[in-house]
């Protein structure tokens, strides 16, 4: 049923020109909605994106509208032009949450439009998924490796089954690149169109891109003739406001003056307060770096609820809880009805929809300045300002702390992040590794998809014009001896390469689909039988033990090691479990503005009292060392290095001093080299610079821990220096950062 067009509906028109390129159906729907105006992102995407003739990637901050910025001319160019027996529209989503959310919101849409709007992940029922294979037409919102199931369950009809697709949407592109993830993701979007030969373009959707160059060849790889038209929009610039506290963790006290309390309790009860005055009664989401903090904060703040006699207001969310446990959470702060602060790890970072929230806090240095931007864009929409509290905790100085403990790393680390923040800097995506897990996995994938292939074939598919290209035919040839050798694939009389017994065995389970490493785990259930989630499997079980798990104090009281399952009843005792995982790496560029903050003088003025005392002792003791003109400082017997870089560049130097016989250990921002004098290595740096610096292949070999991704195990020594060299080393880099040092040491000798 049409609607009149009121005053503000005919302003719209009158002031857009985009608004008058969609289908009149479109238009409709905007009226509906009583839009006045389109956003910025809107007016600019609307017409590249219904053109259809090249990729696009739409940048902007979250909430500013980036979805219907895609999908108002895509779903304009499918009603003026249907497809008959073939989905229209593919969208790819790093969450199965995020596929859900955008379900919801383009159902809405779709429905008044008529446009079948399908999902496809894990929790999906087979019967749904059956009736997208029979009847596919309109939009299949999908994972990655629900996609690589359909290519491996249903190869034979991946090409009428999306003939004639008019669009791949990628959503959150940032989180895809320089992942093995992502890089399966590529070739599933190669495999395609060459399945339905022909160029399908792909609409990128992203709030923080550091590198917009890397993005649009990350889009399109080996594809020198695609030009990517970047739309990019700041609108929805917020005001920021941010306070950074500090924390000094000291070891309880037992006092025994009852007036003054009996136990001085470390710094998280101290944070925990702190979070509780100033959030309790409003809705916020609180990141923690790590699952086991999450746990830890939630049941403190969740204990400090019960004993002030008021409804709990904490609560958990994160990868390892049941799906059912999330939904509860994101529900109970979608309602509005009374306040809910949820403590996160990156499960709420990105663009799932939970409405407005009052504001944003990080406990611990946040991961990266990409993910603190994109966790602050989750606070301050309507024209709110985005509000960000940052709790940062550091050790208690003493008269045998090292130097490089005095330097407060991780309050330096806050603070040079937000600053960079500021200056609208994002860290780059990688995108340098060769990726050989996830290409054995592609290898098998394309076998269970064509039933066979032959080399040739496959090469041209994979590397040729695929993702794959940084590899060579000789590498190639490698990779697949090497499968071979596992009994991974064979190859009959003909030459046509096939899955092996144990491919066979790979590719029939589900776990094959993901090509990312999935750790076993044990499920928690309650004594009624209710799932509670998962922990890792290496996690020591004994009946008997406490756990603290969904904010709340278990006891352990069955382990069922046969079906990795664990029973828990209510207990008031209880640890939080670890975890596992490893932080993100520290890019260059934050190291550098943490070295210009050490020399500075400047006092930020949205650090609290102690947090700028913490700044001024770590700049008394960066001072006191020297560390501005000097990078290398005696420490007994040992040296140690302060080269200001990141941690790619820290790994290098360090692997090529461990290969030459050095011992060291990496130490935040410096590099401790034991047992030796600053003459020694400065002869050796000396040495490295006439063109003794090892290559990255030859260092590798001096890795010994270099399995690390899923199918790594089945890659010959020679391949996993290659590898591993490939993601994890920078040797130009790390040569001039010997220059660097070598010129520091010169200039300190010269100075009287």
């Amino acid at each position: 049923m049409s609607s009149p067009r009121s005053n503000s509906n005919r302003l719209v028109s009158r002031t857009s020109r985009a608004f008058d390129l969609l289908d009149e159906r479109v238009q409709r729907w905007i009226w509906n909605q009583q839009w006045n105006e389109l956003r910025d992102i809107q007016e600019r995407a609307i017409e590249p994106i219904l053109s259809a003739e090249q990729d696009v990637i739409v940048a902007s901050p979250t909430a500013t509208g980036k979805t219907e910025a895609a999908f108002l001319p895509i779903l304009t160019r499918i009603l003026q032009k249907p497809s008959t027996n073939s989905l229209d529209v593919l969208y790819v989503s790093p969450l199965k949450a995020l596929i859900n959310d955008q379900f919801e919101r383009l159902e809405l849409l779709c429905e008044y439009l008529e446009i079948p709007v399908w999902r496809w992940h894990g929790d999906v029922a087979q019967t749904k998924k059956r009736e997208v294979m029979r009847k596919p037409k309109g939009i299949l919102l999908i994972t990655p490796e629900s996609l690589e199931s359909l290519f491996v369950n249903y190869g034979t009809r991946i090409r009428e089954t999306f003939s004639d697709l008019s669009y791949l949407v990628i959503d959150e592109l940032h989180s895809f690149i320089g992942t093995e993830r992502g890089k399966q993701l590529q070739s599933l979007l190669h495999r395609l169109e060459v399945a339905t030969r022909k160029h399908i373009p792909r609409i990128a959707l992203s709030a923080t891109l550091g590198d917009f160059s890397l993005a649009q060849q990350y889009l399109r790889p080996n594809d020198r003739e695609s030009k990517t038209l970047v739309i990019r929009s700041d609108e929805g610039g917020q005001e920021i406001k941010i306070q950074i506290r500090g924390y000094v963790v000291r070891p309880p006290k037992i006092d025994t003056d009852e007036s003054e309390g009996s136990l001085e309790v470390g710094d998280r009860i101290e944070i925990a307060n702190d979070v509780y005055r100033a959030l309790r009664s409003s809705t916020n989401l609180i990141f923690a770096n790590r699952r086991r903090d999450v746990e830890l904060y939630s049941d403190i703040l969740r204990r400090m609820c019960e004993e002030n006699g008021v409804p709990n207001e904490f609560w958990p969310h994160h990868g390892s809880l049941s799906k059912e446990l999330r939904e509860n959470v994101e529900a109970i702060v979608k309602n509005r009805s009374q306040p809910a602060n949820v403590i996160c790890t990156t499960t709420l970072e990105m663009g799932i929809d939970i409405g407005l929230v009052n504001s944003i806090a990080q406990i611990g240095p946040p991961p990266s300045v990409a993910s603190l931007r994109q966790r602050l864009g989750r606070s301050g929409r309507r024209g709110q300002p985005a509000i960000l509290r940052m709790y940062v905790q550091e050790e208690e100085i003493t008269p045998y702390t090292a130097i490089q403990d005095r330097l407060r790393c991780d309050l330096l680390q806050s603070i040079a992040m937000f600053e960079l923040l500021l200056k609208g800097w994002y860290e780059p995506p990688p995108d340098a590794k060769l990726h050989l897990s996830t290409f054995i996995q592609q290898i098998l994938s394309i076998i269970a998809q064509y039933g066979g292939i032959r080399a040739q074939d496959a090469w041209k598919l994979l590397c040729e014009s695929g993702p794959f290209g940084a590899m060579d035919k000789s590498m190639f040839v490698s990779v697949l001896r090497a499968m071979g050798a596992q009994h991974l694939i064979s190859q009959d009389s003909e030459g046509l390469i096939l899955l092996g017994k144990d491919g066979e065995r790979i590719v029939n389970h589900f776990s094959f689909y993901t090509a990312f490493n999935t750790p076993e785990e044990f499920q928690l259930l309650t004594q009624d039988g209710d799932l509670l989630g998962s922990i890792p499997i290496d996690f020591p079980l004994s009946v008997g033990i406490y756990l603290i798990f969904s904010g709340r104090r278990w006891e352990v009281i069955d382990v069922e090691f046969d079906r990795k399952v664990v029973i828990l009843k209510p207990s008031k005792g209880g640890r939080p479990p670890q975890f596992g995982g490893s932080g993100k790496s520290i890019h260059d560029k934050v190291r550098k503005e943490m070295f210009n903050l050490y020399s500075s003088d400047v006092l930020p003025p949205y650090l609290d009292p102690r947090g700028k005392a913490m700044l001024q002792e770590a700049r008394t003791s960066f001072k006191m060392g020297n560390l501005k003109s000097e990078r290398i400082i005696t420490s007994g017997n040992d040296l140690l290095l302060f080269p200001w870089c990141g941690d790619k560049v820290m790994n290098t130097l360090a692997v090529q001093l461990i290969a030459d016989g050095f011992r060291v250990t990496m130490e935040g921002v410096a590099l401790n080299v034991m047992g030796t004098t600053k003459q020694e290595i400065l002869q050796y740096f000396e040495h490295l610079k006439y063109g003794k610096l090892k290559t990255a292949v030859e260092l590798a070999s001096a890795v010994k821990n270099k399995i690390s991704e899923k199918y790594d195990r089945f890659l010959t020594e020679e391949l996993l220096c290659a590898d591993y060299a490939s993601g994890n080393l920078a040797i130009a880099d790390t040569a001039a950062v010997i220059d660097e040092l070598l010129a520091s040491a010169a200039d300190s000798s010269t100075k009287p």
